[in-house]
């Protein structure tokens, strides 16, 4: 039996998972797989991967910055680039912060995008928090 190749691209699920009924890496496709590529691509710093030391978003570094209008607009500009430069799947067509829990150190990221392949828009909300999760 053929195995079925996605047109959008087939990855390994991140953190790897490995499935005991096959002994195999499980994969994520199509859609799944660019959303998970998103989330790689927006928690990853600059310089982390030893191969292709540009990828990544840096977020980190804005940790203790003040939430004003221009970190803000800086964030969306580092997250354009990043997705304009590693994420050729995808065009896109918005990025919002969402400043509903902003005062308790809370950035929820609203990326809207379309699909290049097959003309669907999807969105991802990335929440980006700024205080040390110490509540647990």
């Amino acid at each position: 039996m053929e195995k079925q190749h996605s047109f959008l691209g087939t990855g390994w699920s991140f953190p790897p998972e490995f499935q005991k009924e096959n002994k195999a890496v499980k994969m994520l496709q199509d859609e799944e797989d660019i959303n998970s590529s998103l989330h790689i691509l927006l928690t990853t710093r600059l310089g982390e991967r030893i191969m292709v030391p540009d990828y990544g978003c840096n977020l980190d570094e804005l940790l203790f910055k003040p939430l004003n209008l221009t970190v803000k607009t800086y964030v969306i500009d580092l997250i354009k680039r990043a997705i304009l430069y590693h994420e050729p799947r995808i065009d896109v067509n918005k990025i919002a912060i969402d400043p509903v829990n902003e005062l308790e150190g809370q950035l929820l990221i609203n990326i809207d995008y379309t699909i290049r392949t097959t003309n669907s828009r999807r969105n991802m909300v990335f929440p980006f928090y700024k205080t040390e999760g110490t509540e647990l």
